[in-house]
């Protein structure tokens, strides 16, 4: 493997984990958003302050991971991706800074009007935040970011790919949100939301599905480069992710909601790996390859290191606050008030 290759290889394993990990705690937000009135949906919305309290902003680390490794290791893919997908990037950037600062300030309003406000703030941008990031990757995908970062600030992420990765990337967080929701209501002992949460996530599911099942036309004749690498190289890990989504299935509608959460944590995995595997060798598709667009041999060689580095000094406390996030010892209000 190439000095270039191994950066965009560690580059795209950040992308996966930011998928997994930041994309159910977006998810959660939307179940947030749809969990009903104050009286109604408090068992919930503790339930999801519980969950992503010791996480919520962490998750956000692979995302700054990602575009430094982008920025250095490939700067003139990293210039035409940012001129030519503004839009959808400011306002993926206006979404998580407003969540972030409405979950922080639910916490301490002074009147359960403000706590309304601010809880709608936190929902709504979560719904929205992953729709934005997915329409930037499928642009990137669909071959609409040219080298000389000119392309058309509108088509560019408004575009049938586009939009189907933004609804897909919208859908999947909520389903996978849901599933480890599912799971962590269980082990709390928390049985009636249990039932809820299982019956909406295989709703969620199964909407999911079908999104993926209708976009398959679309990227056939919208994208065929990303096209023929799904059914090419990528098609075991496009299979492996449709088989995982069953599983979990399978598992939620047995009741074994926590077996379902690693299933579907897979599943997003795989399916965004294959993303990755169906786009190589390309960095913008159609237009520069990963060897094209790599930087100096020395920063390139410089993030290698600094992922090694990385690997050591962030990645245990991260697992720590996960550890936290999937233990009682966060939180001390109760989901039964």
């Amino acid at each position: 493997m190439s000095v270039p290759d191994a950066v965009a290889a560690v580059m795209f394993a950040a992308v996966i984990l930011y998928s997994v990990f930041g994309g159910a705690d977006f998810g959660s937000g939307v179940w947030d958003l749809t969990a009903g009135n104050a009286r109604k949906g408090a068992p919930t919305r503790r339930l999801i302050d519980h969950a992503i309290g010791p996480v919520w902003e962490a998750n956000h680390v692979w995302l700054i991971f990602v575009l430094v490794f982008l920025w250095t290791g490939f700067p003139s893919a990293f210039s035409a991706i940012m001129r030519t997908l503004a839009i959808p990037f400011w306002l993926a950037g206006l979404g998580i800074v407003a969540r972030g600062a409405a979950f922080a300030f639910r916490k301490y309003s002074p009147t359960l009007r403000w706590a309304q406000v601010t809880g709608v703030i936190f929902a709504s941008a979560s719904l929205v935040t992953p729709f934005f990031l997915g329409t930037i990757a499928g642009g990137i995908a669909s071959g609409r970011v040219p080298a000389t970062g000119t392309g058309d600030k509108q088509e560019a992420w408004l575009n049938p790919t586009s939009l189907l990765a933004g609804v897909l990337a919208t859908a999947t967080c909520t389903y996978l949100a849901g599933v480890l929701l599912t799971a962590d209501a269980e082990r709390l002992g928390y049985h009636d939301l249990v039932a809820e949460l299982r019956r909406k996530s295989l709703i969620g599911g199964a909407i999911t599905g079908a999104v993926v099942l209708a976009g398959i036309p679309i990227l056939l004749t919208d994208s065929p480069t990303l096209a023929d690498g799904l059914l090419g190289r990528a098609l075991p890990l496009a299979a492996g992710s449709g088989l995982a989504g069953v599983i979990t299935m399978v598992e939620l509608y047995r009741g074994r909601p926590r077996r379902a959460r690693i299933v579907a944590a897979l599943a997003v995995a795989l399916v965004v790996a294959g993303w990755g595997a169906a786009q190589y060798p390309w960095v913008l598709v159609d237009q520069l390859t990963v060897s094209e667009a790599a930087g100096a041999n020395a920063a390139l060689v410089g993030l290698l290191v600094a992922s090694g580095l990385a690997a050591v000094l962030v990645l245990p406390p991260l697992i720590y606050l996960l550890t936290l996030a999937d233990s009682n010892r966060v939180g001390t209000a109760t989901v039964d008030g």
